[in-house]
Order: structure tokens, then C-alpha cells, then sequence
């Protein structure tokens, strides 16, 4: 018997996840568009082989990763699309398709059962290389003191020279130009015949 459950965002926002330690034998569980954060704590689910995260909050992949090792020995199918922790064009600009492959290869260290990561088979290849090169994937960032966010906030970046930045210090000109542009003779009106515009 195959049992699937799926979460609904409530209206009030004050829902929980401790109703899932009731179902032992859930298989499928799609948590997708719910603001689920880093502080998400699933119950063990020992059958649990298809988790859906799409579209949540979460940035630490590797804490993740770890619980979900922990709570999920069975899972196959995972999808984290849509939050900062899985690196693709489509959350951020920054991020490109070799951000996505050590994503996937730190991935697959961390849960070498899964069969599907976001929708995408995973390859014989994929997983050889995250054997070898798996652990060395993880995407670490600088901490950021306090203090040192306050200082970047207090100083704002201009591409303007020093001297330039008060609106009275100026050295722009303001005139009129004499010559008028009909366009008859630029390149774009070469090959149109007046019989066509």
C-alpha cells in the first residue's frame, strides 16, 4: 500500500511538522512553496523514499544533508529547486552550471542512495565523481561579523569621481546643437525605396 501525504501551508502560518512522526509508513512527501527554513526538523521516516523542498528557505545544504541522511535512510528522489542552497540560474544570477555540479556532486556524497536530485536522473558518472571529489564540493562562505556589516552599510559605492558627487560641483554643459538628423542618409534607409516606408 503506498501512502503520499501532502503539506498544505495553512493560513495562519502556525502550523508544525511533529504531525508526521504519526505516519511511519510515508513513502512520499511534498513540502514544496511552505517558507520551510534552515531550523526544518522532520521526524524519522524509515520509508520515506521521494522528498519534495522546492520553493522554501533553506540555505544550509549541508546541515540538511545531514538530517536528512539521518531521518530518511530510504530516500531516492530529493528536490531542493527554488531555494538558496541548491545553486542555479533560476534563484540567482551569480550562480552558473558549475556551481549546479559541485551542488549535485556534494549532494550525492551526503545521500549516495539518491536516484533522482531535482527532477534529473543521477548518472553512473555523477556518481563516481562525487566518491572521489564529493567531499571537497561543499561550498563554504566567509562569516560575516556584525560589525563588519554595519561598516558596508555605512559606505556606499559610486562609480562617480569624489569630486562629483554634490549636485552643485558639477562640470556638465548644457546646449543646443544646430545640426538636425533626417535619417536619409544612414545605413538602415540604404536599400528602402521611399515607394516602401
Amino acid at each position: 500500500m503506498k501512502m503520499m501525504l501532502v503539506w498544505m501551508r495553512t493560513v495562519a502560518w502556525d502550523w508544525s511538522l511533529e504531525g508526521l512522526s504519526s505516519f511511519h509508513s510515508l513513502e512520499e512527501l511534498i513540502l514544496d512553496n511552505n517558507l520551510l527554513g534552515d531550523d526544518l526538523v522532520l521526524p524519522g521516516l524509515p520509508r520515506l523514499h521521494t522528498l519534495t523542498l522546492n520553493k522554501n528557505q533553506i540555505t544550509d545544504l549541508e546541515c540538511l544533508l545531514d538530517h536528512l541522511a539521518e531521518v530518511t535512510p530510504a530516500l531516492e528522489y530529493l528536490s531542493l529547486l527554488g531555494n538558496v542552497a541548491c545553486p542555479n540560474e533560476l534563484v540567482s544570477l551569480e550562480k552558473d552550471e558549475e556551481d549546479y555540479k559541485r551542488y549535485r556532486c556534494f549532494v550525492l556524497h551526503k545521500l549516495p542512495n539518491l536516484k533522482f536530485l531535482d527532477a534529473q536522473k543521477v548518472t553512473k558518472q555523477e556518481r563516481e565523481e562525487a566518491l572521489v571529489r564529493g567531499a571537497f564540493m561543499k561550498v563554504v562562505k566567509p562569516k560575516v561579523s556584525s560589525e563588519e556589516v554595519a561598516a558596508s552599510l555605512e559606505h556606499h559605492y559610486t562609480p562617480l569621481p569624489s569630486a562629483s558627487r554634490e549636485l552643485t560641483s558639477h562640470r556638465g554643459v548644457l546646449g543646443k546643437c544646430r545640426y538636425v538628423y533626417y535619417g536619409k542618409n544612414s545605413e538602415g534607409n540604404r536599400f528602402i525605396r521611399d515607394d516602401q516606408l
